[in-house]
């Protein structure tokens, strides 16, 4: 995979901390903005990047760049992603795909159209902890109730109060609490249980945008409650419910470090995450379908991503939280 990446912000020093186990992926180009050229320079240099650039189109127009992995903000991932699909790239956006399930149907429909790769690099579908939960939500009996937490408070918050709004709780930018964090849990159930009959959102908005709120999605069976915030700092815990048992996880399901399977009997069983970075089995997929071609496959999982973002539109439009991109296509 000889990668591009567009973006110089934390994300990206994330993959780049560990992009040296990768096998098989070739760092070829590196672009920013221009008041990040200096860091963009240093990223050159310690990751053996062959090319830099402060103009998206010089990478876009880089003939020796196969994947553009987008690291911008949210609201400009689907142009970004459309301008690389344009240039017959195959794409890996962070998420939250796109603003709007509109924009992600469209980039769905042209990569399809020219046979192109494009994820959504959510961390959680490709964790092998997250396999043994699939495997193991039969021991669970019935399902009764799902309950998820991700409570992060965020520095940025402080700034926002005095007025100084970053990305992550700009509205215009498609931030907030439901983009940043509730999409790892509606990412963790759809890829559990599928698509869920109904869904609510309750949250709590500052200055038109959500700093924390509740998630509730309905099954025929079960309810599934969701609560995240960047306004304020709990632990995490997350347990899915059954008949005969339960299965627990104590840390954000964005990362799941650990899952106990706690039996009525009393009985429980532990699996411990791995040592690699969180991002390292969801990149290791990304290269292996690229590599096997496996379009099957990757369009198996853009389709969770459209049922995702349809879910997250849906919510926070019921919710009276309207980003700019909703009134383009």
């Amino acid at each position: 995979m000889k990668l591009g990446i567009i973006g110089s912000g934390k994300i990206v020093d994330e993959l780049l901390s560990f992009i040296h186990e990768l096998d098989d992926i070739q760092c070829i180009h590196i672009s920013g903005t221009l008041r990040s050229q200096d860091k963009l320079k240093r990223l050159v240099q310690e990751h053996k990047f062959k090319h830099y650039s402060t103009n998206y189109d010089d990478l876009l127009n880089d003939h020796e760049v196969e994947v553009i992995y987008i690291a911008v903000p949210n609201h400009l991932h689907y142009e970004f992603a459309k301008k690389a699909l344009e240039h017959h790239k195959h794409v890996i956006i962070e998420k939250p795909m796109t603003s709007n399930y509109q924009e992600a149907k469209e980039l769905k429909d042209l990569a399809v159209k020219n046979q192109l790769f494009i994820f959504e690099a959510i961390t959680n579908q490709y964790l092998s902890q997250y396999t043994y939960i699939k495997n193991h939500l039969h021991d669970l009996g019935d399902i009764k109730l799902v309950s998820l937490q991700f409570c992060q408070y965020s520095s940025r918050y402080d700034e926002f109060m005095k007025g100084h709004i970053l990305p992550v709780f700009d509205y215009k930018k498609s931030g907030g609490a439901l983009m940043d964090l509730q999409v790892y849990h509606i990412h963790f159930i759809v890829g559990l249980f599928g698509e869920p009959i109904d869904i609510q959102y309750y949250p709590h908005i500052e200055q038109h945008i959500d700093t924390s709120g509740v998630f509730i999605l309905h099954y025929p069976h079960f309810q599934c409650i969701c609560m995240a915030a960047k306004d304020k700092q709990t632990p995490s815990f997350n347990i899915i419910q059954g008949t005969k048992g339960s299965l627990c996880i104590e840390s954000p399901v964005s990362l799941i470090q650990e899952v106990k399977l706690i039996k009525n009997d009393g009985t429980s069983d532990i699996i411990y995450a791995g040592h690699q970075h969180v991002m390292y089995e969801e990149w290791q997929s990304f290269i292996k379908i690229c590599q096997n071609h496996d379009l099957k496959q990757c369009y198996k999982m853009l389709e969770q991503s459209l049922i995702v973002n349809r879910i997250l539109t849906s919510a926070r439009q019921k919710a009276g939280i309207i980003f700019p991109a909703d009134h383009i296509l």
